[in-house]
């Protein structure tokens, strides 16, 4: 589709267009299909090597430390959101002991503004777009009219663009990929995953299934919960058609599950994957914590999973292996609708750091050192080769692993960060760049999806290179200015013109080869 600028006469246009196609006895026109299609990113990327060519990971190092990890992966939950993160709203006082504990993170970056690419990059260490996940994957059976009112929200999101991003993004994450669960499977951990899985709904399309990536056993729901249906599973059998009706008790479910699987790991080391819904909308807490926070619906949820952390952490106290177990505590994005970026600009689904910088803990009481902090550039794709490291398994040789091992920078041994560049995706657009201190931004978009689009509040001009009322690109120093407030372009524009190259480079590199893959270069 070509571009336009979305103004408020068009956007009407276009929903009642939509409206009416929907009414019409199935006869969509072309416009119309497209908004319903869900291409494959095959059509972008091509497809990936054969199986044939793919290499099994072994364990390169016996004698490897084996630290059981626990990773605890919130969902939108901002940089300004806990208390060591400055909040005074919501009380977090068990994560808070987690930092004074261990470390904490101040330039942590997911690798997405939304949430499934961000979980695909955990898994993985790979950048969302060699594995296709650049958007969200939905409910195989959503209604068509929840997918015309999506894909025309993805629109809006845009401001401007009228390429249906979320219309690309693949079904589910690919058997192809390696996750770090199969990775320290190699090692003889024993793997559990509990709560939002996000990346393929496997109640139709069970080649999506947890227990297909390394994961043991799994208790949770496929994705999103205001997306619908969105059912309970326990392993492969469902338990509830729908979740609605325990919304408020999800935390609480999920931290009984999380507490019954340390109980019974005995003597061999784990790994358990938590991903929480919440503090995601909508929003719902149990009666013990529903309306006992400063922080709205939004605080209760958190504080929840604050006790949550406490719960678990007793649970690793109690079978005496809390000195040998690494927890990592982070959020998939920034903040949606409510919560706070701290002294961030933006939010989720945006390149501006608020989207993409969010909270990050590490604890690990044998190696990491109580109240420490990195101030070094780490990203969530720098987990899977962690840990890997830490099992004494050889990282993946047939494929790109764009995370980097920062076992050096937990340990304090060689605080400096081995990531020279980060790059900020939207979708399949590559938008922005850090380096150092320094953080240019080609394009970024205003994401509002799905909030209905009031145009009386936007700037009255989107063209191709505006930001509201700023002029494209931009460059930030985020050591004098992490708000992202003043745009030093025009005084450092050599310094600008290094990053857009740097940018130019890496498109043309993965143009040739996005999958990543060896085979797929030969």
């Amino acid at each position: 589709m070509t571009n336009h600028a979305i103004n408020r006469r068009g956007l009407l246009k276009k929903i009642a267009w939509g409206a009416s196609a929907l009414a019409g006895a199935g006869a969509l026109g072309t416009e119309a299909y497209l908004l319903l299609k869900r291409r494959s990113m095959d059509d972008l990327y091509g497809p990936y090597p054969d199986r044939s060519a793919l290499k099994a990971l072994r364990l390169a190092d016996v004698k490897a430390e084996k630290p059981n990890v626990i990773i605890i992966y919130t969902d939108d939950l901002g940089y300004g959101d806990l208390g060591c993160y400055g909040s005074k709203a919501i009380r977090t006082p068990h994560i808070d002991r987690m930092a004074k504990d261990g470390m904490r993170f101040t330039d942590y970056y997911a690798c997405s503004g939304v949430c499934s690419p961000s979980r695909a990059g955990l898994l993985t260490g790979r950048y969302p777009f060699r594995s296709g996940m650049t958007g969200n994957p939905y409910p195989a059976d959503e209604a068509k009219g929840r997918v015309l009112l999506r894909n025309l929200g993805g629109q809006m999101s845009a401001l401007g663009s009228m390429d249906l991003h979320e219309g690309y993004a693949t079904s589910g994450l690919s058997d192809k990929e390696i996750s770090v669960a199969s990775g320290l499977k190699v090692a003889g951990y024993r793997t559990a995953m509990v709560g939002k899985w996000h990346l393929g709904d496997f109640g139709k399309q069970p080649e999506f299934h947890p227990l297909k990536f390394g994961f043991d056993s799994y208790y949770g729901v496929p994705h999103a919960s205001g997306m619908r249906p969105c059912p309970l599973y326990r392993d492969e059998t469902k338990l509830k058609d729908d979740i609605l009706d325990i919304l408020g008790d999800l935390t609480g479910l999920y931290t009984t599950e999380a507490v019954k699987f340390i109980e019974s790991a005995k003597g061999q080391p784990f790994l358990l994957y938590l991903a929480h819904t919440f503090p995601h909308q909508p929003l719902a807490a149990s009666a013990n914590f529903a309306g006992k926070s400063k922080g709205g619906k939004y605080g209760d949820t958190v504080e929840e999973i604050d006790w949550s952390v406490g719960q678990i952490v007793d649970a690793l106290d109690r079978a005496g292996v809390s000195d040998n177990t690494l927890i990592i505590f982070t959020s998939d994005n920034g903040p949606w609708f409510e919560g706070s970026a701290g002294n961030l600009r933006g939010g989720k689904g945006q390149s501006m750091d608020g989207g993409f910088k969010v909270p990050c803990i590490a604890k690990w009481p044998k190696r990491i050192k109580a109240g420490s902090e990195s101030c070094e550039l780490v990203t969530n794709l720098d987990i899977f080769p962690t840990l890997l490291h830490l099992a004494g398994v050889e990282q993946p040789s047939d494929r790109i692993i764009d995370g980097k091992n920062i076992f050096e920078i937990l340990t304090g041994a060689a605080p400096k960060s081995p990531t020279d560049a980060f790059f900020f995706y939207h979708y399949d657009e590559l938008q922005a760049v850090r380096v150092g201190t320094w953080k240019y931004i080609r394009k970024t978009n205003l994401y509002i999806w799905p909030i209905p689009l009031d145009a009386e509040a936007l700037p009255s001009k989107f063209g191709a290179n505006q930001l509201g009322n700023e002029r494209l690109p931009l460059l930030y120093d985020l050591t004098l200015d992490p708000g992202e407030k003043y745009n030093v372009l025009a005084t450092y524009p050599d310094v600008a013109a290094k990053l857009e190259k740097l940018m130019s480079t890496w498109e043309t590199q993965n143009k040739k080869n996005p999958r990543g893959f060896v085979a797929l270069a030969a």
